[in-house]
């Protein structure tokens, strides 16, 4: 798949290509060949045609020009003294790859493709520095072109993560210019297991950047995930031209085109994006503001492909998400797109299979298991404190309580209502069976309900007074 290139990128060619260069003075200083010269020359300023005819009837001594042979160097290591040159002629370098095929086959045989260039991805200290952000385009090209047509080699296992890791640089840059180069760069080059893996191993490098970028186009940080959970914000909420925090729509149509790549990776990846990202959640609410059927495709076929690789563990954080009940108005918006509305009817059967199968407590189950409470039925219904709290004290050895005890451990600065919530169930689990406080007690939960109590939220201490109250009610009791 290949996408426009940045208009970022296509200023800077410009601004090099009207620059003057003295190929001559390069010639007797030895910077370079003669031999080189006439080379450049010949495809430098001409006409497309002319280039390609010109390359394709001597394509080695170009391969040899860029990349180096046996008796000479790269233009690249020869003139690496002379940064106007090497920008040139990495501008050169970009429009040949464009108008030459067969270039890009002829150097990715190489021996060494990647080898001369790979060292210009550090050169500068900024992220504006326009020979990395160059290079970097030549070699996702390059590499690209490379893992669609090749085996993995040991030159791509070299040289993929040393690209991802500037272009992590990119992608963490204020500047929505540089994080779309970021982005457009990764998807060029993540076409096979091997460079998905590779991107995956670097996640704190490569994805954390681009999960930020969709919080913050969700309208939620890190830390405040209570619009996630709560379902809250609409389509309707959303500005023209892009989604929350700013986020251009080009940009986030660009994130979500990698992390559906990185999906067919779907065992791989699952859990840990569950785990770390809450991507579940996280893409329920963005498929709920998706402003644009491109994008809301995406945000189907990746969840799509998330949900059915890892069954056991994503479908319940699914429902506890009520992805079910948006797929349901999501059938009503009229969507057109083919491979949106056949990844919209799996969705929808494949999690109506599952919640045929769920009962409440499997839903109370998954929302604890997720890390992340909600004024979800089960939690105000009395009926199912008492048929299922002496199930969740003593199923698994304890897991759930465990969970609990875990979740109220965390100060929610951002979320409080989570505190309040893990104090009513802790008082429902006291009432309901109250001959296990002292498990209760061994886990924390006695002294933490009651330092609830002096909190500043009014829910949370109302929800800790309740919890405190039933164990005294039963400590009194029992005496």
């Amino acid at each position: 798949m290949f996408l426009d290139p940045p208009t970022y990128i296509l200023a800077l060619q410009n601004n090099i290509r009207a620059r003057p260069i003295s190929w001559e003075g390069a010639v007797r200083a030895k910077t370079i060949t003669d031999a080189d010269l006439k080379k450049i020359k010949s495809i430098d300023k001409v006409r497309k045609e002319q280039r390609k005819h010109t390359i394709d009837a001597d394509v080695g001594s170009f391969v040899a020009l860029l990349l180096g042979d046996g008796s000479s160097p790269s233009i690249f290591e020869a003139a690496a003294k002379r940064m106007d040159i090497i920008q040139y002629m990495l501008v050169l370098t970009g429009d040949l790859l464009e108008d030459v095929p067969s270039l890009i086959s002829a150097l990715i045989q190489h021996p060494s493709p990647f080898k001369p260039l790979l060292p210009l991805l550090k050169v500068g200290n900024t992220t504006e520095d326009p020979i990395p952000l160059l290079t970097s385009s030549i070699l996702s090209t390059l590499l690209s072109h490379a893992l669609a047509s090749t085996k993995t080699t040991s030159q791509i296992d070299q040289a993929l993560p040393l690209i991802y890791s500037y272009l992590s640089t990119l992608s963490k840059s204020a500047d929505a210019g540089l994080q779309d180069i970021a982005v457009q760069e990764y998807s060029a080059v993540l076409r096979n297991k091997k460079s998905r893996e590779i991107f995956w191993n670097q996640r704190k490098e490569t994805l954390d950047p681009l999960i930020n970028i969709l919080r913050v186009a969700s309208g939620a940080g890190k830390e405040t995930d209570s619009t996630l959970w709560s379902g809250g914000s609409s389509i309707r909420t959303i500005a023209d031209g892009g989604i929350g925090g700013g986020v251009g729509l080009q940009l986030l149509y660009h994130v979500l085109l990698v992390i559906w790549q990185l999906s067919f990776e779907g065992e791989l990846v699952g859990e840990g994006l569950h785990d770390e990202h809450d991507i579940i959640i996280l893409y329920t609410h963005l498929l709920r503001l998706s402003p644009k059927e491109k994008t809301t495709r995406l945000l189907l076929s990746t969840l799509l492909n998330l949900l059915t690789s890892n069954r056991l563990t994503l479908l319940p954080a699914a429902v506890l998400a009520r992805l079910p009940s948006l797929l349901s108005t999501l059938k009503t918006r009229h969507l057109t797109d083919p491979d949106a509305l056949e990844d919209l009817q799996s969705l929808s059967d494949l999690l109506e299979d599952y919640t045929k199968t769920q009962t409440t407590f499997d839903e109370y189950a998954a929302e604890l298991n997720s890390g992340h409470l909600r004024w979800s039925p089960p939690h105000r219904n009395p009926t199912f404190w008492r048929e299922n709290a002496r199930r969740i004290l003593e199923e698994n050895q304890g897991e759930l309580p465990r969970k609990l005890a875990a979740i109220l451990g965390k100060g929610w600065e951002n979320d409080k209502q989570v505190l309040a919530i893990g104090c009513n169930d802790v008082a429902c689990l006291v009432k309901e069976v109250p001959e296990k406080r002292a498990m209760l007690e061994k886990l924390g939960l006695k002294a933490r309900v009651m330092a609830l109590m002096a909190e500043t939220d009014e829910s949370v201490r109302w929800e800790s007074l309740r919890a405190v109250g039933e164990w005294l009610r039963y400590s009194f009791d029992a005496k």
